[in-house]
């Protein structure tokens, strides 16, 4: 039976990357491992992947009884609702350590950096194993998703490193117009079913006894999204009511601008006062300089729900 190694629900081009370049690694370090994820790829993995060549993970709901590697988090509410019958073999994160436990001693690696798969570059540094050309490439474009093309308060040196070396082996002369080419596919909208432009980038949260879900949706320009603003908000109310949350908060991120408008429903929106010092009006609020869910929103949020 293989391993399995896999990031979060509704998986973004970090979990997908990691995963890939995970079982990768781990291969060649002589386990027998395979990448899966917990849903379908967004827009931009699938570019990612298709630039590069790249396969798609295969998409696992049920992890009972598999030993598995966890990437790109480490909270419950992100995990498969079987993860407690699965045996945690490590986690590699560079998220704050979440509510998972496990029953034995694991190998883990959470570093404070922009991205997971700046932590497995480290990984195939540390291991003194090559990194494909292929496989540096979507490590690239997954660092670039993440940090926001290096505008995001996550990004660190370290980030930044990581990008100029694996730039160099897959060949990409142009990191920031990569980058932007990645945005464009990730800001279309059109076609796009409302409910899933609000799960492309959604976690839930436990704060404090209350559940709170989170969605962001990054795009070059706001404006993108004016068509479909009031069915966004429609959307999270709707989303709110069928999964009992307290509140779910949808980040509409500009990434010229640097900042994000967040629409919210919430049975206490003074909330986001408490958490940002901006009263909300109309069900939204700006939010200049915002950018990062993991370091800019959910402290700030957990801190107004304590």
């Amino acid at each position: 039976m293989s391993i399995l190694t896999f990031g979060h629900k509704n998986p973004d081009t970090d979990s997908v990357c990691a995963a890939i370049a995970l079982a990768d690694l781990k291969k060649k370090l002589g386990e027998d491992i395979a990448p899966a994820m917990q849903g379908e790829l967004t827009p931009e993995s699938k570019f990612v992947l298709e630039k590069f060549g790249v396969a798609a993970p295969e998409v696992v709901t049920s992890y009972a009884g598999k030993d598995v590697y966890l990437v790109d988090h480490s909270d419950l509410a992100q995990s498969p609702d079987d993860l407690g019958k699965a045996n945690i073999l490590g986690i590699v994160d560079h998220h704050k350590l979440g509510d998972v436990t496990t029953s034995q001693p694991l190998e883990c690696w959470i570093w404070p950096v922009g991205c997971t798969c700046t932590v497995i570059k480290s990984m195939y540094n540390f291991f003194n194993v090559e990194i494909p050309q292929d496989i540096a490439g979507i490590l690239l474009c997954a660092i670039l998703s993440d940090t926001v093309i290096f505008k995001s308060a996550t990004c660190t040196d370290k980030d930044k490193a990581a990008c100029e070396d694996l730039a160099k082996i897959s060949g990409v002369d142009d990191v920031q117009a990569l980058g932007m080419d990645m945005f464009k596919v990730k800001s279309a909208v059109e076609g796009t079913p409302i409910r899933d432009l609000v799960k492309r980038d959604y976690k839930d949260f436990d704060m404090s006894g209350n559940k709170v879900g989170i969605g962001q949706l990054e795009v070059v320009d706001l404006s993108i999204l004016d068509g479909v603003k009031a069915d966004l908000a429609a959307d999270i109310a709707t989303l709110k009511k069928e999964g009992g949350h307290h509140s779910i908060f949808l980040l509409l991120t500009d990434i010229i601008k640097e900042g994000s408008e967040v629409l919210i429903v919430s049975d206490d929106d003074s909330v986001i006062e408490k958490a940002f010092g901006v009263k909300p009006a109309d069900g939204k609020a700006w939010l200049d300089g915002v950018m990062s869910r993991k370091k800019q929103v959910v402290p700030n949020l957990e801190k107004a729900f304590a």
